[in-house]
């Protein structure tokens, strides 16, 4: 390691231990204890399997983990098997600047509302039902339970709509790092179809690329509490949902069962994590075997143009839950069946209904949180260049553990750690607690183009007798003014979207959009709901608005600074 970065390195290690790793393993550690009948508040018999009685005797446990194996694996897999198709499809046909055009949208907007709107579109009397209604002359809408119904289709169908863009942008990223073009042709020659090709060359090669982004989609649906408390069954509900009930129970006992569900939880996601792992190595196997077979695939082609059309048809169904909670957000009345509302901007013109006190909160934290993460993964990658190391496995652990591990099983126990440090219910908490989780987007997002950065630029600054610090401000982040800007859209987008963090760290002071949204959702007035979610969507939305324009305006008369422009 080079003497220069040395202390830098030690210094950002230190804050990501201290600041992001300790809190996460000391709340899990407080959960652990919770579980076993080890709490300090609370008078407990000592260590005891208790609680995990208590947990398999609750009523509708079995069902709520029934629920959550269902709608938690069964979505992670259809998202990839649609991406997949879609990829197939689009790739070589569309794009990268139209691909990003088309997914950013649905990318960009908060997992709550996206629920909501989604609620909006497929509820009995939702957007759909009324122009079905209008064209068939209903009169009332149909008795059908398609939102919060017993099955959790409706979640599942979210977590589908909303995951979907996300590794099809992971996927798309990847296949710039494989010949694509060439497996094509020379596929090709040999009699094999596109979907042959994909399934036999192209997705084995990909899987390595995107097998982190899967995990981590596959522990956020089977951990998920804000879009499984909009769009799934309520009695009783999936596990997480559940486990945050109960530790917010009025009676404090239920702290125990709760604790013992909220690990259960965490083990569900490893053991599904490994699940993909074993899935992968048998697939590799059976993969050997099909190649070795000469089979030409002919029927793997319906089935990827079948994956295609329903991928397209969810990201219609994306896009509209959008727009109807503009719509919503407009209404005036609207009566069933009319397609249309009656219009008033009510709603929006009395920001002191609450909505303007929400939206000043989620803005104020967005913020603060997403400029202490991006300063210090600005130190990390620095730190990195400057010591003249690449990046440790471990590291990469580090990262990544905020992500794979479920929000449920570390947050309470964390709120019993800042209760003691006395820093709950504040503005502090809630930043704290978010960048847990906004800090390893923003290091994900900004360090390939980091590492990407033409060296040759840093040479010649320093042979000009520029150091290291003059290197950065003037160098560096100027020629990366894009990645950067981006990297900051998406952490404060990812911060936009908390939910359970500042529910228990806020301890009910902090009213943010994403949490009054959720709130609201459970039987408020549509207009309102739908006020509070096109906020929601609205304030990411600017920020990767922000993120494409400021390089055009900054670097106008520079073509190559301006982000891909």
């Amino acid at each position: 390691m080079r003497p220069e970065g040395r202390a830098l390195r030690f210094a950002v290690l230190a804050l990501v231990v201290l600041g992001l790793v300790l809190p996460i393993l000391a709340g899990a550690a407080q959960t652990l204890r919770a579980a076993f009948g080890l709490h300090d508040a609370l008078k407990g018999s000592g260590f005891s399997t208790a609680p995990w009685a208590k947990l398999a005797a609750l009523p509708g446990f079995a069902t709520s983990l029934r629920l959550t194996l269902v709608t938690g694996i069964g979505s992670t897999v259809l998202a990839l098997a649609l991406a997949v198709g879609l990829c197939a499809a689009v790739q070589g046909r569309m794009g990268e600047q139209a691909s990003n055009r088309l997914l950013t949208p649905i990318l960009a907007v908060p997992h709550a509302a996206l629920a909501i709107g989604l609620a909006f579109l497929i509820a009995p009397a939702g957007w759909i039902s009324r122009i079905f209604g209008t064209v068939l002359g209903w009169s009332a809408p149909p008795q059908l339970a398609t939102v919060h119904d017993a099955q959790g289709l409706a979640l599942l169908l979210g977590l589908v709509v909303k995951e979907l863009p996300f590794l099809m942008l992971v996927m798309l990223g990847a296949l710039r790092q494989v010949p694509v073009a060439q497996h094509m042709a020379a596929g090709r020659a040999l009699g094999y179809g596109r979907a042959a090709v994909w399934g036999k060359i192209i997705l084995p090669q990909i899987w390595p690329l995107i097998r982190l982004p899967v995990l981590v989609v596959q522990a956020y649906a089977l951990s998920s509490v804000d879009m499984a408390m909009i769009l799934g069954p309520s009695n009783p509900p999936t596990l997480a949902v559940a486990v945050t009930r109960w530790l917010t129970d009025s009676d404090l006992r239920m702290i125990y069962p709760a604790s013992a569900g909220a690990l259960l939880v965490a083990g569900v996601v490893v053991l599904a994590c490994l699940g993909w792992l074993l899935a992968a190595r048998l697939a590799g196997a059976a993969g050997l075997w099909w190649l070795r077979q000469g089979a030409r695939g002919g029927a793997l082609g319906g089935v990827m143009r079948l994956a295609a059309g329903l991928g397209f048809a969810a990201l219609v169904l994306g896009v509209l839950s959008l727009l109807v909670l503009v719509l919503w957000s407009f209404a005036y009345r609207w009566s069933f069946p009319a397609p249309l509302p009656q219009w008033t901007s009510q709603s929006w013109a009395s920001p002191q209904m609450g909505w303007g006190r929400a939206a000043g909160y989620s803005l104020g934290i967005g913020l603060g949180v997403t400029a202490l993460a991006m300063a210090l993964a600005v130190a990390w990658l620095e730190a990195e260049d400057r010591g003249g190391m690449r990046r440790a496995a471990w590291a990469e652990a580090l990262i990544y553990l905020p992500l794979l591990l479920p929000q449920i099983a570390f947050l309470y126990g964390l709120n019993l750690l800042f209760l003691r440090l006395g820093i709950t219910g504040g503005l502090a908490a809630v930043i704290w607690a978010q960048g847990l989780f906004v800090f390893p987007y923003v290091m994900i997002a900004l360090s390939d183009p980091w590492r990407a950065l033409d060296p040759r630029l840093i040479r010649t600054a320093a042979s000009l007798g520029a150091g290291p610090n003059r290197r950065l401000f003037r160098v560096k982040l100027p020629a990366l003014i894009g990645p950067v800007l981006t990297a900051a859209a998406i952490g404060f987008a990812v911060s936009i979207a908390q939910y359970l963090p500042t529910l228990f760290m806020g301890a009910g002071r902090i009213a943010t959009l994403t949490t009054e949204a959720v709130t609201l959702s459970s039987g408020s007035d549509r207009r309102v709901i739908g006020t509070y979610a096109v906020l929601q969507a609205l304030l990411p939305f600017a920020a990767y608005g922000l993120a494409l324009l400021l390089p055009r305006v900054l670097y106008r008369d520079r073509r190559g600074l301006r982000g891909g422009a």
